[in-house]
């Protein structure tokens, strides 16, 4: 009976201090961390052009503050790299995917 007495309330302070630890977080940190999973842990490129021999087509990337994806498109002076378009740049294509995404591509006039 005594032991249970004295666990409880340590167990509660446990899971006190983890919750509290895990609401000061960085939301910065947290959001990069969602990118990296949803590259499958390559990097998330943040820039016209997306990471040479690296990354894939429809990875998660970062232009100009906006969220976008790595496409073929001859933009950007990226060359043979993919070029990071934003999201509202792109027509997407749900019923066709690529990588398990819906396949986009930079919309005509974009």
């Amino acid at each position: 009976m005594k032991f249970t007495t004295l666990l409880l309330p340590l167990l509660s302070l446990t899971i006190g201090t983890t919750t509290a630890a895990v609401l000061e977080s960085d939301p910065s940190v947290l959001r990069r961390d969602i990118f990296a999973r949803q590259n499958a842990n390559r990097p998330v490129p943040n820039g016209a052009c997306c990471v040479a021999n690296t990354s894939l087509k429809q990875d998660v990337c970062r232009v100009n503050g906006r969220q976008g994806r790595c496409v073929p498109a001859a933009v950007n002076g990226c060359n043979e790299r993919l070029t990071c378009i934003e999201d509202f740049r792109l027509t997407c294509n749900p019923n066709v995917l690529e990588r398990g995404r819906p396949l986009c591509r930079l919309r005509q006039g974009a």
